[in-house]
Formats: structure tokens, C-alpha cells, sequence
């Protein structure tokens, strides 16, 4: 095996990224964000990184029908639609799995989520057991051999000890576009690769303490510049002639600049809403909320233990959810409980 070793220099390109990074996100974490304006633009975020995670690798859906699909939730699906609820509810369960530690079994299961019904089940999961080769998506000619199989169960053990050795010591911009890259040249799995990588880089990413996460979308920078992307990203040739001088600067670079570029949208996003008396949340809406997050639904019965509210007064709670859309009502009388709409599901 000849081993993967991580060269860089920090630029002073990625040193600026890094500075204006870091600036960013103590103006945004000093915001106070509506909890109605928050979920709006979370169930947004969430929807854009599928689609543009997915359009990367060749899904050929528009957003618009993205959106309908996670809205609808279909029980029959094609494969480009398997790939979307995939990418959607794995996102979603890391979203929920911040600080949680970087290991291999954290790689299988994004890689179980992202391929679930995609591949044969003793490959999901699973790191490859055949050789591997990346293909230019436009010519069909082979750019890339990856490692041997041999090398790809050792390949990871060095990359999960890299980042448990440097984790809360390497910037997170620099740990998670490391793994990014490194994630790509070792190409554990038979496919599925890039979806993985990316989901992976954004569970490292959370490191940033950014408190409006969640309305991160990293993956739309790369698929607005996709032959950017795979230039940058990307290796032309085999692994073992490539590794010895391979450098990871230029990389780290345009990944830095994807966060900034990613950073100063949300910012931007986040100065053209406001919350007014109307749309404001209080605690014991959130609760409803949180609640139903939870257990998929709450009813009033369910609201009154955990509130002191009068009758009346959690009637109204629960309506101004539904005016915002946040909820919505289902049943009747004694049997009426409320749920997530499925566009925020």
C-alpha cells in the first residue's frame, strides 16, 4: 500500500477564506432567526442539497420535481426518485447527528442510506470488494483507477484515525475538505462515492459551530460549476502513480470558497426576512412543534399535558400554525390531530 498522506499549504488564499469563514459565521450566529422562518428556509435548504447532490452524479430530475417528491413521498419509485428520498432522509438523520464521531461504521451508514435499494445488499454498506474506475461522464473514457481492494480497509483506518487524532485541532473548513478529497481518491465503495463524500464532509463541517446550520447547502455551489467540481476534486490517472506528489492546496482552496460563497448566501437570504408579531414563535409553539418532530403528530390531549394553556388559548396556538403553514389539521372532533404538512415533513 502506498499511504495517503494529506500535503497542503495554507495559502494565503485559503488563510483569507478562512478569516472572512470564521467572520461570517459569528455575524450569523448573533442573529436571532424565527423558528416559522427558520423551518421555511431549512425544508428549502434540505430540498436544494438533494437536488443539486443528485444532479451531480447524473440524476436528471429538476428541482421543481425534486420538491413535489419530497412533498409527496411516493410508495413506488423510480430509480432517479430512490435516489432523491435516499440522499433527503439520510441528510435528515445526520442533520440530527452533529458532534457524533467520525468512524467507519459513520461512512457505511451514510453509504446504507444514500444506497438503500440502489445497489445489491451485500454492496450497501459495504467497502468495495472489486477494483473500481471513474469514467469521464462526457467521453466514457477512464480517467481514474483507484486503489487496489487490498488497500481500501487500510486506506480508511488511516483516514478515521487522521480525523479523530485532529478533530478540534485542524480548522473544521481544513478536516472536512481533506476528508472530502481523500474520500474521492480512496473511492471505498463499488458506487456511491460522491454522494457519501459529501454527506460525510458535511457531518465534519457542522464543527463550524454555525448555529444556522441546517440552512447549509454546500452541495449547490459545486453543482452550479460541475466540471469545476471534478477538475478540483478529481484525479486523472491511476492511484499509485499519483499519491506520492499528490497536493491537496488548490483543493482546499476552492472548497473553502464554496463555504464562503455558501455562507454569504445564507447571510443574504437571512437579511431579507423578518419576523413580525404575526409569524414570531413562542416557546409553547415550539413545543407543539418539537412534539410532533418526535412523534409524527399531537393532539390536544397531548398538548395539555405538557402545558398549562387553557382550552381556548391552545385552540389558537394550534391555529396560528396552521396559518403559517407549519402544521396542519387532520380528523375530526375528539379524533382531530395535527401534523407536519408534507412540504416540511
Amino acid at each position: 500500500m502506498v499511504d495517503l498522506v494529506p500535503r497542503y499549504t495554507i495559502s494565503p488564499p485559503l488563510v483569507d477564506s478562512i478569516k472572512r469563514i470564521a467572520v461570517l459565521v459569528n455575524d450569523l450566529n448573533r442573529q436571532a432567526v424565527p423558528a416559522v422562518i427558520y423551518a421555511e428556509l431549512q425544508a428549502e435548504a434540505a430540498a436544494v442539497s438533494t437536488y443539486a447532490s443528485t444532479s451531480i452524479e447524473g440524476n436528471s430530475l429538476p428541482l421543481t420535481e425534486v420538491k413535489r417528491l419530497l412533498r409527496q413521498h411516493p410508495d413506488h419509485l423510480r430509480q432517479s426518485e430512490r435516489e432523491v428520498i435516499n440522499y433527503n432522509q439520510t441528510l435528515a438523520e445526520l442533520n440530527e447527528m452533529i458532534g457524533v464521531p467520525f468512524t467507519g461504521e459513520l461512512v457505511r451508514r451514510i453509504h446504507r442510506g444514500v444506497m438503500q435499494a440502489l445497489l445489491p445488499d451485500h454492496q450497501v454498506g459495504q467497502w468495495r470488494r472489486g477494483p473500481v474506475v471513474v469514467n469521464d461522464p462526457r467521453s466514457g473514457d477512464i480517467v481514474y483507477l483507484a486503489p487496489d481492494v487490498a488497500d481500501v480497509t487500510p486506506l480508511m483506518d488511516d483516514l478515521v484515525a487522521f480525523v479523530q487524532a485532529n478533530r478540534g485541532l485542524l480548522d473544521p473548513i481544513l478536516l472536512a475538505g481533506l476528508v472530502h478529497k481523500r474520500l474521492v481518491v480512496i473511492h471505498p465503495f463499488i458506487d456511491g462515492n460522491g454522494r457519501t463524500t459529501r454527506l460525510a464532509a458535511k457531518h465534519l463541517l457542522a464543527d463550524m459551530g454555525l448555529n444556522t446550520f441546517n440552512l447549509f447547502s454546500f452541495e449547490n455551489y459545486y453543482n452550479q460549476g460541475i466540471t469545476r467540481y471534478f477538475h478540483n476534486v478529481g484525479l486523472n490517472g491511476s492511484y499509485y502513480a499519483l499519491v506520492a506528489e499528490l497536493d491537496f492546496t488548490a483543493w482546499l482552496e476552492y472548497f473553502a470558497g464554496g463555504i464562503l460563497d455558501e455562507l454569504l448566501r445564507v447571510q443574504k437570504t437571512l437579511a431579507g426576512r423578518e419576523a413580525t408579531p404575526e409569524t414570531a414563535l413562542q416557546s409553547h409553539h415550539r413545543l407543539i412543534l418539537d412534539h410532533i418532530d418526535r412523534h409524527g403528530y399531537i393532539n390536544d390531549r397531548a398538548y395539555a399535558q405538557q402545558t398549562d394553556r387553557a382550552k381556548a388559548t391552545r385552540v389558537l396556538d394550534f391555529k396560528k400554525l396552521i396559518i403559517l403553514d407549519l402544521i396542519e389539521r387532520q380528523g375530526r372532533g375528539r379524533s382531530t390531530f395535527y401534523r407536519r404538512p408534507r412540504d416540511l415533513a
